[in-house]
Parts: C-alpha cells; sequence; structure tokens
C-alpha cells in the first residue's frame, strides 16, 4: 500500500524561535490525524538541527528544502547530501520549481542529486510540473514526461522506490489559482503511467505521488480523495500549524 504523505515546506521562512514555536504547535496537533498519515516539516537549512532534536521520539518527520550534487568539496554556501545525513533528517526536497527557476536546475543536475541522497539513505521527495503557458499551449504532458525521465528512468527499480515524486503545477503555487481535483488526478494518472512504462505496474504501484499546488484545508479532502493523489506537498498552509494539521486530517 503507498504511503500516505503530508508535508509542509517552510521555504524561506521563519526565524530560529518561530520555527521551533511552529514545529512545537504541529507536534501538539498532529494526534487528531490518521496514524497511516506521514508527517514531514520541512525548515530552513538552519533549523534542521533543532527541528530533528523537538520532533525526536513524536510522529513527525523532517526534511530539507535541497542539497548539493556534490558530497564534499570546496562549494563555498552548499549543504551536501551526507552533512544532511548527519543531523539526522529523512526526506530531501528536489527540483522544486523555485529551485528550478531561479537556480537553473536541470534534470541531468537533479538525477546526480537524488543518487547522493539515496546513497546517503535519504529519501527523495523529487518535484516536477509545468508552468502556465506549457499547459495553455497543451504541452504539459510533454514537459512532465521530460522531467520524469531524464531524472528518474536512470535509477533502478530498487532506487524509484525509495523515491517520492511531487507534482506541482507551477502556475498554481502562490497565484491564488489551484489546479481541479480533476487536473491533479489526471496528471498523478498520467505520471503513474510512465512510472508503469518504465519500470512495472508493481513498482508503480508502491510510490507516492503528491499535489503540489495551493492545497488549502477547504480543498484537501476533495483532491486527497483521487484515486492517484497520495497526499500533499504544502507551502504557505505548512506556515499556519492548525492549517497543516487540517489539510492532513482531510485523509
Amino acid at each position: 500500500m503507498r504511503k500516505k504523505i503530508v508535508a509542509g515546506n517552510w521555504k524561506m521562512n521563519t526565524m530560529l524561535p518561530e520555527g521551533f514555536n511552529l514545529a512545537k504547535e504541529v507536534i501538539s496537533k498532529s494526534a487528531g490525524v490518521p496514524t497511516d498519515v506521514e508527517l514531514i516539516v520541512i525548515p530552513p537549512f538552519t533549523h534542521l538541527s533543532e527541528a530533528v532534536k523537538i520532533t525526536k521520539g513524536s510522529r513527525i518527520k523532517v526534511g530539507a528544502q535541497n542539497c548539493a550534487m556534490w558530497d564534499k568539496g570546496a562549494y563555498t554556501g552548499e549543504v551536501s547530501a551526507p552533512m544532511l545525513g548527519s543531523v539526522s533528517v529523512n526526506y530531501v526536497i528536489l527540483g522544486h520549481s523555485e529551485r528550478r527557476e531561479y537556480f537553473g536546475e536541470d534534470n541531468q543536475m537533479l538525477f546526480k542529486k537524488i543518487n547522493l541522497v539515496l546513497e546517503n539513505s535519504l529519501t527523495p521527495i523529487f518535484c516536477c510540473g509545468e508552468k502556465l503557458d506549457e499547459r495553455e499551449s497543451s504541452n504539459h504532458f510533454k514537459v512532465v514526461e521530460q522531467q520524469v525521465s531524464e531524472s528518474l528512468f536512470g535509477l533502478t527499480a530498487e532506487q524509484m522506490l525509495k523515491v517520492v515524486i511531487a507534482y506541482e503545477p507551477v502556475w498554481a503555487i502562490g497565484t491564488g489559482k489551484t489546479a481541479t481535483a480533476e487536473q491533479a488526478q489526471e496528471m498523478h494518472a498520467f505520471i503513474r503511467q510512465l512510472l508503469t512504462k518504465k519500470f512495472g505496474v508493481n513498482i508503480s504501484n508502491e510510490i507516492s505521488i503528491l499535489y503540489g499546488g495551493s492545497c488549502k484545508p477547504s480543498n484537501a479532502a476533495e483532491i486527497f480523495a483521487k484515486a492517484d493523489v497520495d497526499g500533499g506537498l504544502i507551502g504557505g498552509a505548512s506556515l499556519v500549524a492548525e492549517d497543516f494539521i487540517g489539510i492532513a486530517k482531510a485523509f
């Protein structure tokens, strides 16, 4: 059975004391979330060690928002997968649309990062998704297929089983627009079909695919009810513990 996941990407938000309080609030409110739902908080790098300490002994897992494409060396300002492993994080977001747009990350770079994350026994949350012009020109399936194939199809089946995918319609992030539940399901089913063709149905049916486009407590239940949607990668709503937990309760 595929794992249900609700992950909160805090992005470049919260000072350390705020992050401390937010993590504690998420823990305190998590009791009402179904036990089969994995809850993940993904704060800035500066918060990771404290977040791991705060969540120790709770059901909450901790993730990082990115990592370097090298494991060590003269790369000023970078943080490597082994470094993240050393502070006991569980997940690493890779290929978020903001990393692709603002920092020029491409599919080949992401393939290297995914391998490093897996080598260090961490779980990558691989993001894919199309921009507004790509959807309006009916190229959205082609764009997502290229992202998935170039970043993931070099993995072995065993590696692929350790990857979580997040579909983020870029046009629905921070714009107030939200993909309909039907649009989300359509793309999630397409991604799973790609995985089936490459790795087989048994593998594809084990991989969690999250929706990452302006998910809120008000629309989460409808989206999560779709057959190929296994949870959410939550942005802005993850900065309010009540909203984040409200989304997780939508299962």
